[in-house]
């Protein structure tokens, strides 16, 4: 007779297994401000494939050479799970795609053409048999590459029905493995998705040869809602991303359609291959490298998600936790206290948390991160998770970006009947010249970024600036980004500091040095 937790084990593996398709490092670098360099998508890539992901959309290889070297980079190094390469169905796309791939253990070329009416009219100007006829042609050329082949119809959520059918199937018989079901511009709701979903499986002929995915956008706050009903209509990938980062509002979130699967299979009767405990560290990674803050009330990984402020709520979790929670924290690896780091604490120790965190450091980079945290914790009682994170930001930011300007001090003087001033030195890292200068302005902090212009002889102008506390108490690690925009082009930068002023100065001179990077490159370019 089989126990409890083999009759668990039974009906678990009898459940069938939904795709993760995770999309981060394509749909959401797409988010506004959000943009990653080859280094950072290959840590989260690394992180992703260790979350247990099936496919990982690593970029549209031909948007651009930094996107290109990104998917080449991460096909090269990721073993364990498929790497996918976006493209139109235009050839050169596919072919770009196919050398992105061409390394991966599991390559997966995603080819996708627009079927809705108001994109065949106003977008791509072409009847029905004519985008039948391309999307044909562009599975066919992306199978003489590789065996793995995805179409996405996109905005099918918007496609007469009878069409979108008529597409499907013939992509299917051109040889795609999966069929890609997107609501593109979140457009859909739960019962009509279903039905989307439902009417291709009782119309498509040959619909069993393929995988039906499913791609919601979260324009009206039903990604994850939508995608659920289609997996309770039969679809088997979701393609989503950590966050619900993505273009405009935002795709389906991981982290919630992959938990709610999990924690009621008695509805949705699937299962997928996630571990979940490491769903908050790759949600506080992502969250770090972006710039892009996780609210406090979001579900899962927010602050608040298992936070109990009520005393109703307090007296019921202290007789028992399953009054008020649903799920275990450390379910989706949240610990459940923290390590509280010191100017006492070792290496050991900070290496192990940064582990924990999501990180894969080589010993050069945690000697590096440790000389920071060292730094820090003169200035801290504590060091927290957040601590930590923008510290190997940092480290990132300065490998990545280099360092055209560095700061050697500033000072500032401000307050009532006062001209706010900022004296600032600068090194100037490729001659090693130290610059001082100063200058006056609204406030200490627009003095020191007039001084910074004037010094640095930039024409840039400020569009976006953000600060906030990256924890709690006084002695809190204040965190600004901002962004600058130059020639059409914008640039962020990140600062951090327990003085607000300095966080703010620096985040400036990173923004800066991205800007000088990105001015170079295309000097080198233009001038070879």
């Amino acid at each position: 007779m089989a126990t409890g937790d083999q009759q668990h084990i039974q009906a678990a593996t009898e459940l069938p297994m939904i795709r993760i398709f995770d999309t981060t490092l394509r749909d959401g670098e797409q988010s506004p401000g959000a943009s990653l360099n080859t280094r950072e998508k290959l840590e989260i890539a690394r992180q992703l494939e260790l979350l247990n992901v099936d496919i990982i959309e690593a970029g549209f290889p031909i948007t651009s050479n930094d996107d290109f070297e990104a998917v080449r980079q991460i096909a090269g190094v990721i073993r364990n799970c498929s790497v996918a390469a976006l493209a139109r169905t235009v050839e050169k796309d596919i072919v770009r795609a196919a050398e992105a791939v061409r390394e991966a253990a599991k390559p997966r070329i995603h080819v996708f053409c627009a079927t809705s009416k108001i994109h065949r009219e106003y977008k791509l100007k072409r009847a029905k048999e004519e985008i039948i006829k391309i999307s044909v042609e562009g599975v066919k050329l992306a199978r003489s590459f590789v065996e793995d082949v995805e179409f996405s119809p996109e905005d099918a959520s918007r496609t007469e029905l009878p069409f979108l059918s008529e597409v499907v199937e013939a992509v299917i018989e051109a040889g795609a493995g999966t069929v890609n079901i997107p609501d593109t511009v979140g457009y859909s709701t739960p019962d009509h998705f279903a039905h989307v979903i439902t009417h291709l499986f009782a119309t498509v002929k040959n619909i069993h040869r393929a995988v039906i995915s499913v791609h919601c956008h979260n324009d009206l706050g039903l990604a994850v809602a939508n995608s659920l009903a289609a997996v309770q209509a039969g679809a088997r990938q979701i393609e989503c991303t950590v966050n619900g980062l993505g273009e405009r509002a935002g795709n389906c979130s991981l982290e919630e359609v992959v938990m709610a699967i999990k924690m009621r299979p008695d509805v949705f009767k699937a299962q997928t291959r996630i571990n979940t405990k490491r769903i908050y560290p790759i949600s506080r990674l992502v969250s770090s490298l972006t710039g892009i803050h996780v609210q406090r009330n979001k579900a899962i990984v927010g602050e608040n998600a298992f936070a109990h402020e009520s005393g109703i709520h307090q007296h019921g979790m202290l007789s028992n936790r399953k009054t008020y929670e649903i799920m275990d924290p450390e379910d989706v690896g949240i610990p459940a206290s923290k390590l509280v780091l010191g100017k006492h604490s070792g290496r050991h120790a900070l290496r192990d948390r940064l582990i924990q965190l999501g990180f894969e450091l080589t010993e050069e980079q945690i000697d590096k991160v440790f000389e920071q945290f060292k730094a820090l914790a003169d200035r801290k009682k504590e060091i927290f998770d957040e601590d930590l994170e923008a510290l190997v930001k940092d480290m990132f930011d300065e490998a990545s970006n280099g360092r055209a300007w560095e700061l050697v001090s500033l000072q500032t003087t401000a307050g009532t009947n006062t001209v706010p001033t900022a004296t600032i030195k600068l090194r100037n890292t490729a001659t090693g010249e130290i610059i001082t200068d100063a200058a006056t302005g609204d406030g200490p902090i627009d003095a020191a970024f007039s001084c910074i212009l004037r010094m640095t002889g930039t024409d840039a102008v400020l569009r976006e600036f953000e600060l906030r506390a990256l924890t709690g108490g006084r002695d809190a690690l204040g965190e600004v980004s901002l962004e600058l925009v130059s020639r059409a082009r914008s640039f962020r930068g990140r600062g951090r500091s327990t003085d607000v002023i300095e966080a703010s100065v620096l985040a400036y001179i990173n923004a800066l040095n991205r800007l000088t990077r990105a001015t170079n490159d295309r000097q080198k370019v233009e001038n070879p």
